[in-house]
């Protein structure tokens, strides 16, 4: 499978830290949250990735055209004008990096890189937070229960449009935060390509019509994530999670 990386945001409410660099760059433990994510999603073999870039997105692309270099040995001969590495702990993926425009919504991005995704299902989240979401379990849920669109829900502090959720399935997106007993979006979608014929253009965000178009007409399931989730929005989040690096408990960190 593909996974998509939304990483295009600004991440105004963290200017501390984006003011220089793209949300998805901000580094835990000296590694961008970007890298973490996606050795997650590689832990359950998942290898493949289309990053949607906008916001600084030069960035990110400079961060995987220098990745091999700095994650080998390396001689350089400079005399010969030649430069050989000996030794890579490079990970074997294959990343596409897509420019999505930097005011692009969510639903716009993901559109955006239709042309990359192919006909099979997909694995979808956003590049700007952590978790220890079983993705092998994850996507054997959607598989099992044959729609569209699959999201990871998670218990949190409402941060917007909560998860009315009935059985496994979405019954719809709630502003109301006691209707739904605080399961909201926690990113981490299996997605049909199908998913992206209800994004009218780039200025859709995939969190609104689309899902709430999905959720009724019975097109959206939820998997219930009771474990480790922890989004990067203020310098207070990375903090945390710096700390739980520091002391070498890294709930997120399912890879050896």
């Amino acid at each position: 499978m593909k996974a998509v990386l939304l990483a295009g945001g600004a991440g105004s409410r963290l200017a501390e830290e984006t003011q220089s660099r793209p949300k998805p760059m901000v580094e835990i433990g000296g590694k961008p949250l970007l890298w973490h994510i996606m050795k997650l999603y590689a832990a359950h073999g998942v290898r493949e990735f289309v990053v949607c870039l906008g916001y600084k997105g030069y960035m990110i692309k400079e961060y995987f055209a220098h990745y091999l270099l700095h994650q080998s040995d390396v001689t350089f001969d400079l005399a010969g004008n030649r430069t050989q590495l000996d030794r890579s702990d490079a990970e074997p993926w294959l990343v596409t990096l897509v420019d999505t425009g930097e005011t692009t919504l969510t639903g716009g991005r993901l559109k955006a890189a239709r042309q990359h995704l192919g006909d099979e299902d997909f694995c979808m989240t956003y590049g700007d937070g952590v978790a220890d979401v079983d993705i092998t379990r994850l996507v054997a849920f959607h598989r099992q229960h044959q729609r569209l669109a699959t999201v990871t829900a998670v218990r949190a502090p409402s941060r917007g449009a909560n998860l009315v959720l009935e059985d496994r399935r979405v019954r719809k997106l709630s502003p109301d935060s006691t209707e739904s007993a605080s399961w909201i979006n926690g990113g981490f979608f299996v997605l049909s390509p199908k998913v992206i014929d209800y994004v009218d253009g780039e200025q859709t965000s995939w969190e609104r019509e689309p899902l709430e178009r999905l959720a009724a007409e019975k097109q959206l399931c939820a998997f219930r994530h009771e474990g480790f989730w922890q989004p990067v929005d203020t310098l207070r989040d990375k903090q945390r999670l710096e700390e739980l690096w520091a002391s070498n408990h890294q709930p997120w960190r399912v890879w050896a």
